[in-house]
């Protein structure tokens, strides 16, 4: 029987020229400029910041685990105000009333995101006070001074006699001293005080001097684990600082300012120069954030206001315990091994682990290789790989980007290289935000040791994670490489996953030496051989293939597309992926933050899912997979789906085609979208559901990797690696089938 035949859903009795009449009309598409199909940006990345601050509030998460979540969530927030907020400002202060994709204006966004703000405020400090009565149960305390003995108190106005009063300076505020300037994210302490018997009040502003050598936010007592603040100690010794004087009050504040300035490049002689102009005036920047201690006098609270040019009713936060509370990194570093993670520490790559011939030799005679951090240790990978072409007689040229980097061996072995005499070009990208300060003295030294530094094309910051290396194999030259997703920072390989490929591919080392070359000269080629780069091929390329799933897959079926990222924002490639889900193409999106993709919407997205994964690790690794009617295609690189990666920045993702490196990408994948643990549903209202394992013991994907990169590591040894992983693909693939 034909299952497109009419006469299938017929009775024998029935008159066909009456049903006919009585048919529905096929649905109309859905209008894919409807803003209610997408979700916003800015509300996307704080639902994001639930989750993890979920972690916070999660009694199955280690409790010092759960203190550094809480002060994680308090960093992103901070740093929202002086991205996204002080970015929404921005455009309200210049009259912009234009809608987003999902139909709101500026005005609307931060109204929204401040009814998320207050509600997440509320959950910081309930969780806050949890975690210090649990901290309590293990003789981790946070306490105020006047509740320490006498001779505790005694103690600590020595030490502050000697470490922290020098470094105070207060700062009357009168007719005759103007309102000081307050530093961004410094704590303050707004002193009102008067002369003895005397009626007229004074006001001071003294700031916090906290200083990580010196005078840490949390003050160690006696040796022991009670800890009090730095600016409860000042207040507590108040009269020091004011002699004779009566203190009527002290309250605490904080400042956020806009972290969005940007001069005009074409102002600038160089982008050198342009950097550190906008670093002088972010510093001067206007305030988005006032913090207030809860409570503080409304007089006050209104002055303080008034004086930093901020609306009080919709620009003041009342924080109710302790402000500032990212700085709880401290107490989440004890070292109390019991209230922690397990402690992980990167293993050596099976292959590379087993053979400590010349990197190169490797690469040449094994195939590509595929790293995993923070699963495998990236100074014996990508810091071997370059510390090999720094020292390797053969290696001619060395070519790389840097985004962020911690300097230390990546610094060092380009340096050497340049002193043994290759051809050594940087491209260190000066916008990266908030590392603009470092990367400038990173390219000042590099520059130094006669190496040719280049800040990369005016109006796009170059976001690519690539090392080029020319060596001298046998007659010929060999072109080898570096393709990432993460940056080249040996801090952020043991906290965030991500992936890179090392190889010597002919057409994708021709296509780096093009890319190179228009990073330091000028024009880009029109077209890559293998690699998809932005501005110009990646976004057109990526959704050229969408388009091209789902014709084959309207032709032969089984089409399927998966993406793992950090954000899915561009409205260009969420649209071609409703297309997609339309036509009946599997979606798989693994979206860390950011998503304006709705699920499950009938008739548009109903087999589409989107997963969120939080872990004790960042999640940071981009992987594309098209099924490409049998011909599968894998991507890794740096790019998210955001319009700025795809339209505003270099970026690269460079196709995985070895069998052996796509079974490792294959397995990633499975073993995420089988989590029962750490992985989130989203909704299609765009909400979220924390799926909950069957059995208790249940991992999460990042506890799973660590024990597949253990595993991995000893079956090399014995050379059974590849069994090993042909196993695992099978229990994962069989996992995902029972939930399918």
């Amino acid at each position: 029987m034909n299952d497109t035949d009419p006469n299938v859903l017929l009775d024998e009795d029935t008159d066909i020229a009456t049903v006919d009449t009585e048919l529905e009309a096929p649905p109309e598409p859905p209008d894919l400029d409807d803003p209610a199909l997408y979700l916003n940006r800015e509300l996307t990345w704080l639902a994001f910041n639930q989750r993890v601050q979920h972690e916070a509030d999660d009694p199955r998460t280690p409790l010092l685990e759960r203190v550094k979540f809480l002060a994680i969530v308090n960093n992103n927030l901070d740093e929202f105000f002086m991205k996204r907020i002080g970015g929404l400002k921005q455009q309200i202060a210049a009259g912009v009333h234009t809608l987003t994709v999902d139909g709101r204006s500026p005005v609307q966004q931060v109204q929204e995101c401040r009814a998320v703000l207050a509600q997440m405020q509320a959950d910081q400090e309930r969780i806050f006070q949890e975690l210090l009565t649990e901290l309590e149960a293990h003789d981790i305390r946070l306490a105020a001074v006047e509740s320490l003995p006498k001779d505790a108190r005694e103690r600590l106005r020595e030490q502050y006699r000697t470490d922290i009063f020098p470094m105070i300076t207060p700062l009357a505020m009168d007719p005759a001293h103007p309102f000081p300037f307050i530093s961004n994210l410094a704590l303050n302490l707004l002193v009102t005080l008067r002369y003895p018997g005397g009626t007229e009040v004074y006001m001071a502003r003294v700031k916090v001097p906290i200083s990580k050598d010196i005078s840490r936010r949390l003050i160690r007592v006696d040796g022991v684990n009670t800890f009090v603040r730095l600016e409860d100690v000042i207040v507590n010794n108040l009269d020091m600082l004011f002699p004779g004087m009566e203190i009527d009050s002290c309250e605490l504040f904080r400042v956020t300012r806009n972290a969005i300035v940007e001069p005009t490049e074409e102002a600038a002689n160089d982008l050198l120069e342009h950097i550190e102009t906008e670093l002088r005036e972010r510093h001067f920047a206007p305030i988005v954030r006032l913090e207030v201690q809860a409570g503080m006098d409304k007089t006050h609270r209104g002055m303080l206001a008034a004086e930093l040019g901020l609306n009080e009713e919709e620009d003041v936060y009342e924080v109710p315990g302790m402000m500032a509370k990212r700085d709880l990194f401290e107490l989440a570093s004890l070292d109390f091994p019991e209230l922690r993670d397990p402690p992980h520490r990167p293993g050596d790559h099976p292959i590379l682990g087993n053979d400590r011939r010349n990197i190169f030799h490797i690469i040449r005679e094994t195939g590509p290789l595929l790293v995993q951090h923070p699963y495998q240790s990236f100074s014996t990978t990508v810091e071997r790989f370059l510390a090999t072409a720094a020292q390797d007689p053969k290696v001619l040229a060395i070519k790389m980007t840097l985004y962020r980097t911690s300097g230390g061996a990546i610094l060092e072995s380009l340096i050497e290289a340049a002193q043994n005499g290759k051809q050594v070009a940087v491209l260190v990208e000066l916008k990266a935000r908030f590392d603009e300060a470092a990367n400038i003295g990173w390219a000042r030294r590099l520059e130094a040791e006669g190496i040719h530094v280049t800040y990369g094309v005016m109006g796009l910051k170059t976001h690519s994670k690539l090392i080029f290396v020319v060596r001298r194999d046998y007659a010929q030259l060999r072109r080898y490489y570096h393709v990432g997703t993460g940056n080249y920072h040996g801090g952020t390989a043991k906290l965030y996953t991500d992936l890179g490929m090392l190889g010597c591919d002919e057409d994708i080392g021709a296509d780096l030496t093009e890319l190179f070359n228009y990073l330091t000269g000028y024009s880009p080629p029109p077209s890559y051989r293998k690699i998809l780069a932005a501005p110009y091929t990646l976004k057109r390329g990526i959704l050229g293939k969408i388009e091209r799933e789902i014709s084959l897959h309207q032709e032969q079926g089984g089409g399927h597309i998966q993406m793992k990222m950090n954000a899915l924002e561009d409205v260009d490639i969420v649209r071609a992926l409703y297309k997609a889900s339309r036509a009946g193409v599997k979606l798989d999106l693994i979206v860390r933050d950011t998503c304006r993709f709705r699920p499950g919407l009938p008739g548009l997205s109903e087999g589409a899912q989107v997963i969120s994964i939080v872990g004790r690790f960042l999640e940071h690794a981009r992987i594309l997979y098209f099924h490409n009617g049998g011909d599968e295609e894998y991507y890794i690189g740096s790019a998210d789906m955001m319009g700025r990666n795809l339209e505003s920045r270099v970026e690269v993702i460079a196709p995985v085609e070895n069998p052996e490196l796509r079974q490792e990408l294959r397995l990633i994948l499975d073993v995420q979208l089988a989590d029962e643990r750490t992985a989130w549903d989203m909704h299609s209202d765009g909400s979220y559901t924390q799926r909950t394992p069957a059995d208790e013991k249940s991992k999460g994907t990042q506890q799973t990797l660590i024990g597949v990169a253990e595993k991995r590591l000893a079956a090399a040894a014995k050379h059974k690696e590849k069994t090993l992983r042909s196993r695992l693909l099978s229990h994962f693939e069989n996992r995902l089938a029972e939930k399918g």
